[in-house]
């Protein structure tokens, strides 16, 4: 019997893909808690806006410098084993966020959550890789990055009610939202290894000829792409992490990384700055987060057309800036408010749609390690940009600046896509094979 294509990719969407965002969900859940976590812990633990900001961003000080080991490892010993082991050593240190007392021992906590996350985000990219044709890359890890937005919409207004927690056996709201919120992470390390299969290989949801299919289509991309890169295995990893177009996608993706992130991490003290009390903020928080999942399926969707994956790239990046710069120009709650669900829009749509373009070039170990460099060297940013809007928050007595400053980011990656293309030319970065 003919094996059905679409029949396939959605067998693999509905068996990988719910626990994938999930895992995603737990993860940004644990990382952007911080945010609200301000609301009261910025007062009881003395910190300033530009030391808030230093300690969301020393987050990715080791992420980034452990993100390309841990990613090859990823590819070594099987991805089951080492997401688990990655989800169990950032549930354990989240949690323990409930018992920093200063900002030095928040700031090293901030930094071993960092080192424990490294390499989650791009090594599930790269397990995607080794199960969907290319031409479905595009709206499946948007589906996958739909765990950011889900996780915001519940978790913002879930951390909120948190903080009502506080005085509960002596400890403060924060802490309580730091201990409940880290358990999923601590449950999902325990199952992951027995419902996660490492590769198609090992897929005994799928008949022996859906495997036979699927493996024959993916490696047979795998040599097309591989095609054009002569030498060992190490030598094209070497290749991949050398090349002028990977590091043009690092800057590229430096631009757009941390858009989200800021976004994330300021808006509720956004929110707040307009007198509204802690659970209203909560649910206030989570609408632009409501447009962002929208903008990652429609956007994904878009980059999926036959030559729509630059314009999808470039349909994000201006979305964004359009609606940074209006919520910037505006000290109207209502108009801000509406003006960063034009930004989520484009946001949270931004991030996915661009992995469409270099997982469609790279293949193998330059794959793991191109995808875990640009992650790597991308999220640079998000160590410089929270730190930045902090500074300009205290010294102005608002975020507007830095919401500026974010636009600015997302005009960078514009200029850099521009460049990329006029260099390898539309129909190289465009198609989904590259030869």
């Amino acid at each position: 019997m003919p094996i059905s294509e679409p029949d396939l990719i959605r067998k693999l969407t509905l068996r990988l893909l719910p626990i994938l965002i999930f895992a995603y969900f737990v993860a940004i859940l644990d990382r952007a808690n911080v945010g609200v976590a301000a609301l009261t812990m910025n007062t009881d633990l003395g910190l300033s806006a530009t030391a808030f900001g230093f300690a969301a961003g020393v987050f990715f000080v080791p992420y980034v410098l452990l993100e390309l080991p841990s990613n090859l490892a990823l590819e070594r010993f099987g991805a089951r084993w080492w997401i688990a082991r990655i989800m169990l050593t950032w549930g354990l240190i989240s949690a323990a966020h409930a018992f920093v007392w200063s900002p030095g021992s928040l700031y090293v906590l901030r930094a071993l959550l960092g080192a424990a996350e490294a390499g989650f985000f791009p090594g599930v990219v790269f397990y995607l890789t080794l199960w969907f044709p290319a031409s479905y890359r595009g709206r499946i890890i948007s589906a996958f990055m739909t765990g950011i937005p889900i996780a915001l919409v519940i978790g913002t207004p879930l951390s909120t009610l948190l903080l009502q927690l506080d005085g509960i056996w002596g400890l403060h709201g924060w802490q309580w939202m730091y201990i409940l919120e880290g358990i999923p992470a601590l449950v999902l390390a325990i199952f992951i290894p027995f419902i996660l299969p490492s590769g198609p290989q090992e897929a005994k949801f799928l008949t022996a000829d859906e495997r036979k299919w699927l493996v024959a289509r993916i490696e047979a991309e795998q040599r097309e792409r591989a095609a054009s890169h002569s030498g060992s295995h190490a030598s094209q990893l070497m290749k991949a992490l050398l090349s002028l177009q990977v590091l043009l996608f690092c800057l590229m993706y430096y631009g757009l990384t941390n858009l989200n992130g800021a976004v994330s991490t300021f808006l509720p003290q956004i929110l707040k700055d307009f007198g509204f009390g802690q659970v209203q903020t909560g649910f206030l928080a989570a609408i632009p987060y409501i447009f962002g999942a929208v903008g990652m399926l429609v956007l994904g969707r878009m980059a999926d057309m036959p030559g729509r994956r630059q314009m999808a790239n470039y349909v994000a990046l201006s979305i964004s800036i359009v609606g940074l710069v209006a919520s910037a120009s505006t000290n109207d709650p209502t108009l801000k408010l509406i003006a960063l669900c034009v930004a989520a829009f484009g946001v949270f749509g931004a991030m996915p749609v661009f992995w469409g373009l270099p997982t469609a070039i790279l293949s193998g170990a330059a794959a793991a390690g191109g995808i875990a460099l640009i992650n790597s060297l991308g999220n640079l940013s998000s160590v410089i940009n929270p730190w930045v809007i902090g500074m300009i928050k205290d010294a102005t007595g608002n975020y507007n600046g830095g919401l500026y400053w974010l636009a600015l980011m997302a005009a960078m990656s514009v200029a850099v896509l521009t460049f990329i293309i006029a260099i390898y030319g539309r129909q190289r970065v465009a198609t989904k094979r590259v030869g």
